[in-house]
C-alpha cells in the first residue's frame, strides 16, 4: 500500500492547545492513519503554549509579512505530533483561550488571524516547503476552512481538498470590507466563492470549494442537509450532497483506558467491573455528595448551554433529587445556567455538585464513578463525552440526535433481549422526554442484572479510531493524484 501524506489544518490540538472535541480528533487522528500509511502533518497557530512545546523547531519558510506582520512556519514535533506551527507574533502570541480575548470577547482580529492559517496551509499545499508536498489538505472547521478558497483560485495544480464540519453553528462570516485583505482574485467575491449573505463565509467557502466534505457522524450528515440543523448552509450542502459524508470519531483509547488510567482511584476493566465502584464513592467524597453505593449518581461533562440541553437537565433535576439521584457536574458556560445549578447543589449539597470550569482527571473520575452520564443536546454532530462513557462503563443518557444516536443503542425491549444495548436515547429534546429517560435509568440501576450488561456492553463497544481512520484513509486514497 503506497504512503500518503496528508496535511491537516486546525485551530486547536490535543494535548496542546484545547476548547473542545475539535482538538482531540486533530489529536487523536494521525496515530490512527499511520496504521493505515498515512502520515500527516498538522499545521496548527504558534500560540505560546504551542510554542512552548515544540521540540527541535526548525524554520520551514518565511513570510515578510503575514497580515501585518513578520511570520515563519516552523516544522517540529510535540506530544508525539509532527507539526507544522506559524510563529506569528502579531497574530497569536496572546495567552489563555485561542478565540477569546480577557473581555470574554471574540478577538477583533479573529478573521485575519484564521485566514493567515488557512493561507499558509494553502502555501504548504502548493509546495512552498520541498520536504513535504501534501496529496490532501484535510481542513478543519470555518477558522482552517479558507484554505479550500486559497487553493482554488491559485491557478494551478494543487493537492485535493477535504473539508470537515465539526460543528455548524461557527461559520466565520465577516463583512465584506475585510475581502481586500484577504489576497483572493475579485471574482471569489461571488456565491460560487466565498460570499455569503452579503459577506464573507470562511466555512461556506470551504464547503462550497472542497473536493470532499466530511462530518463526524452519519446521522449529523443528513441532519445538516435540512433547515433545522443546516444552519443556514443547508441549501449550498444538498447540492453538493453526492461528496457529503459522515464518518463518526473515535477517541483515544490508550488516553481513556480505565485499565490503566492513572486519574483513577481504582482501575478496571470488564473483568474487573466490580471494582468500578471504588470510584463512585471517591467521586461522591471529592464533590461532598453524601456517600452510598446505593445512591444512583448521573454525571455530566459538557459545556453549560441550551444547545448541550443543559436547561432541560436543570428543570428535571428537583424531581430527580426527590427520587433520590444524585448529579456530579463538571462545566462551564451561560451564566444563568451555572447559576442554576449553583442554587441546586447550595439547596441539596447531599445530592447536587458541580465544579465550574475544567478539571481534567475529574473528567476521567466521572466517567468511571457515575452510573450514567447524561448528554441531552439539542443537536449534536458527534459528541465525544458518550463515547468515553461507553468504555468507562457509564451507559450514557442521550438524545436521539447526531453521532449521539449512531454510538447509542437504546436499551429498548428488543435491544435487551438481543443482549446489544449500551445506553438511553430520548426523543425530542425536551424536559418530559428526558424526565422520561431518567425514570427509565433509575428503573435499569435496580435491576443489577441488567445494568451490568449494560456497562459490559459499553465497555466492549469499539469507540477507538481505527474504524474511522480506515475510512477516511479510503476517502483520502479515492481523492488522491499520485506523487510526482
Amino acid at each position: 500500500m503506497s504512503e500518503l501524506k496528508i496535511l491537516s489544518v486546525a485551530s486547536e490540538v490535543f494535548p496542546l492547545i484545547k476548547t473542545g472535541g475539535l482538538a482531540d480528533v486533530v489529536g487523536a487522528l494521525p496515530a490512527a492513519l499511520a496504521r493505515e500509511s498515512v502520515t500527516v502533518r498538522t499545521l496548527v497557530p504558534g500560540y505560546p503554549a504551542v510554542l512552548a512545546k515544540l521540540t527541535d523547531a526548525q524554520p520551514a519558510h518565511a513570510y515578510d509579512d503575514l497580515f501585518g506582520g513578520p511570520a515563519r512556519i516552523l516544522a517540529g514535533v510535540a506530544a508525539g505530533l509532527d507539526l507544522f506551527a506559524i510563529e506569528a507574533p502579531h497574530l497569536y502570541e496572546r495567552p489563555g483561550n485561542p478565540y477569546l480575548g480577557p473581555d470574554g470577547f471574540d478577538w477583533p482580529d479573529n478573521a485575519r488571524r484564521f485566514a493567515a492559517l488557512s493561507r499558509v496551509g494553502a502555501d504548504i499545499g502548493l509546495g512552498i516547503i520541498d520536504a513535504f508536498r501534501p496529496q490532501i489538505v484535510h481542513v478543519h472547521d470555518w477558522q482552517a476552512a479558507l484554505a479550500a478558497a486559497y487553493l482554488h483560485y491559485a491557478d494551478r495544480p494543487g493537492p485535493g481538498v477535504v473539508t470537515t464540519i465539526h460543528n455548524m453553528a461557527f461559520q466565520g462570516h465577516f463583512a465584506t470590507s475585510l475581502f481586500g485583505e484577504l489576497g483572493l482574485p475579485p471574482q471569489a467575491l461571488s456565491i460560487d466563492g466565498v460570499e455569503y449573505y452579503g459577506g464573507v463565509g470562511y466555512l461556506k467557502a470551504g464547503l462550497r470549494l472542497a473536493d470532499r466534505i466530511t462530518t463526524v457522524s452519519p446521522t449529523y450528515a443528513r441532519e445538516i442537509l435540512t433547515p433545522e440543523f443546516g444552519m443556514g448552509l443547508d441549501g449550498l450542502l444538498r447540492t453538493r450532497a453526492a461528496i457529503v459524508q459522515g464518518i463518526v470519531n473515535g477517541i483515544d483509547d490508550t488516553v481513556w483506558n480505565p485499565a490503566a488510567d492513572p486519574a483513577l482511584p481504582q482501575t478496571f476493566n470488564a473483568q474487573r467491573i466490580d471494582m468500578r465502584v471504588r470510584n463512585k464513592t471517591s467521586l461522591q467524597a471529592r464533590m461532598g455528595l453524601a456517600s452510598g453505593v446505593d445512591r444512583t449518581l448521573f454525571g455530566v461533562i459538557s459545556r453549560l448551554s441550551d444547545q448541550k440541553g443543559l436547561d432541560l437537565l436543570l428543570q428535571a433535576l428537583p424531581s430527580l433529587v426527590a427520587r433520590g439521584g444524585q448529579l456530579a457536574l463538571l462545566g462551564s458556560g451561560e451564566r444563568s445556567l451555572e447559576a442554576g445549578f449553583a442554587a441546586a447543589a447550595a439547596s441539596r449539597p447531599d445530592s447536587v455538585a458541580c465544579a465550574f470550569g475544567y478539571d481534567e482527571t475529574l473528567a476521567h473520575l466521572i466517567q468511571a464513578g457515575a452510573d450514567f452520564i447524561v448528554v441531552p443536546s439539542r443537536f449534536e454532530p458527534c459528541g465525544l463525552t458518550q463515547l468515553c462513557a461507553l468504555r468507562y462503563g457509564a451507559p450514557p443518557i442521550v438524545a436521539r440526535v447526531g453521532g449521539l444516536a449512531d454510538t447509542v443503542i437504546d436499551a429498548n425491549e428488543a435491544a435487551i433481549t438481543a443482549g446489544v444495548a449500551t445506553g438511553v436515547q430520548f426523543y425530542p429534546p425536551s424536559f418530559e422526554s428526558l424526565t422520561h429517560a431518567l425514570s427509565r435509568a433509575l428503573g435499569l440501576i435496580r435491576d443489577p442484572a441488567a445494568s451490568r450488561r449494560l456497562r459490559l456492553n459499553g465497555m466492549r463497544s469499539d469507540v477507538s479510531w481505527r474504524g474511522p481512520a480506515k475510512r477516511y484513509a479510503s476517502l483520502y486514497r479515492e481523492l488522491a493524484s499520485p506523487l510526482e
